[in-house]
């Protein structure tokens, strides 16, 4: 006979790692078509500056050949994926398995100030920064009154 250790907060957290997996597949997908668009969400930090705004983005194992960012009517895209193994799938039985993978996609509405001639992007570590330049405010002018 085995003697098992009996861990409920451990079964309420598989619990709600569970309920939370079915609501974002549904968040992923696209509501007009019903085409799942997304296999997970990488986290994000948005930062404003006074010059610009600052996205970081973890994507930890994603090689940079396979992301792809996008910006297009005020919307910026951040997609790819991050591939499987499946040599080491197919000989390797795993007893767990936590880390995401397959397709990410992230949208982000720019408000009017951003400049999207002037978008950047590096990867280091993991994490993507893409930096979203600020356009110089308009400065208001006088009009001049005709006779």
């Amino acid at each position: 006979m085995t003697l098992m250790r009996y861990e409920p907060l451990n079964l309420l957290n598989q619990l709600q790692r569970e309920v939370n997996r079915l609501f974002e597949t549904r968040r992923f997908s696209d509501e007009e078509s019903g085409h799942v668009l997304a296999d997970w969400m990488p986290a994000v930090d948005i930062k404003e500056e006074p010059g610009q705004f600052v996205i970081h983005a973890d994507l930890p194992g994603v090689d940079i050949d396979d992301i792809e960012i996008t910006l297009e009517k005020g919307v910026l895209s951040l997609k790819g994926q991050r591939i499987v193994e499946e040599e080491k799938e197919q000989t390797t039985q795993y007893r767990r398995v936590e880390r995401v993978r397959g397709t990410f996609l992230r949208r982000f509405s720019l408000p009017d100030v951003a400049d999207a001639d002037k978008v950047s992007a590096k990867c280091k570590d993991g994490v993507l920064e893409v930096i979203v330049q600020k356009r110089e405010a308009a400065k208001p002018r006088r009009i001049t009154i005709g006779v």
